[in-house]
């Protein structure tokens, strides 16, 4: 039921300018679906709908979801921007970022989705990453080097 209900709430901001979570809530059950206004919160939010500005001034809900391949480049954009070195211990590898950006350059590479990492930890400048075996851990080192040389990359 919740997804044929989203699927609804696709069709209806698309067709209609929809700006409120009452308008939502009534065009849903004037489509059958029976939806409270906290159910109706929950599914905007679990589809990352936004509000954007009409010529007129008035807001409407849109589906705002930005390609992977523009996300992909904001994690790299943040590794390169909080980078400072990397040095591993055995199959520990340890990069160091600037003041404050462990944890942004940590949560970049959760997202660059890289296999050889099964986790890592982030201070405020050190991020410590458990990689699978020590020639993952030079695997990964010549990628994210590659990575930091390679600005138009």
């Amino acid at each position: 039921m919740k997804a044929e209900r989203q699927a609804k709430i696709l069709d209806l901001i698309v067709k209609k300018e929809i700006g409120t979570q009452e308008e939502l809530t009534m065009e849903l059950e004037r489509a059958g679906f029976v939806a409270t206004q906290a159910t109706v919160s929950r599914d905007i939010r679990e589809m990352k709908l936004t509000k954007v500005a009409m010529s007129d001034g008035k807001l409407r809900y849109v589906a705002y979801r930005k390609t992977e391949e523009k996300m992909a480049e904001k994690y790299i954009r943040i590794f390169r921007d909080g980078y400072v070195s990397m040095d591993n211990a055995q199959n520990i590898l340890v990069i160091k970022t600037v003041s404050g950006m462990a944890m942004a350059v940590a949560a970049a590479l959760d997202h660059m989705e890289l296999p050889e990492i099964v986790g890592s930890i982030a201070g405020d400048d050190t991020i410590m990453c458990a990689v699978r075996s020590i020639d993952d851990t030079i695997v990964i080192m010549s990628r994210l080097r590659k990575l930091v040389e390679n600005k138009n990359a």
